[in-house]
């Protein structure tokens, strides 16, 4: 191959790659910006289940919650690693809870 081929190849390579990253970072700030509106969501939730006297942990709706999420998982994330995502999101969120009501 060529030296200015090759370059050329690199050039439109780099190109691409920053293409990507800016599409991947354009996305990043969109689940940043759900997960907000999620937590916003989740804190009045909390209040509700405190006025109510229910508890912070609810299993079942925590199953629902990944069962739902797992039903609309599709691309190359595999269902166990979109599991773990949202357990994590689930656990935070619940943390914030606890903290909101003093538990």
């Amino acid at each position: 191959m060529s030296g200015l081929l090759s370059s050329d190849l690199s050039a439109a390579a780099h190109l691409r790659l920053k293409e990507l990253r800016d599409e991947i970072d354009a996305i990043d700030r969109e689940v940043a910006r759900l997960l907000g509106v999620r937590s916003e969501l989740a804190a009045e939730i909390g209040k509700l289940k405190h006025t109510l006297g229910d508890a912070v942990y609810q299993p079942e709706r925590e199953k629902a919650v990944i069962a739902n999420v797992l039903a609309a998982t599709h691309g190359l994330l595999p269902p166990e690693a979109m599991q773990r995502i949202y357990e994590r999101i689930i656990d935070e969120t619940r943390r914030m809870e606890r903290e909101r009501s003093g538990d």
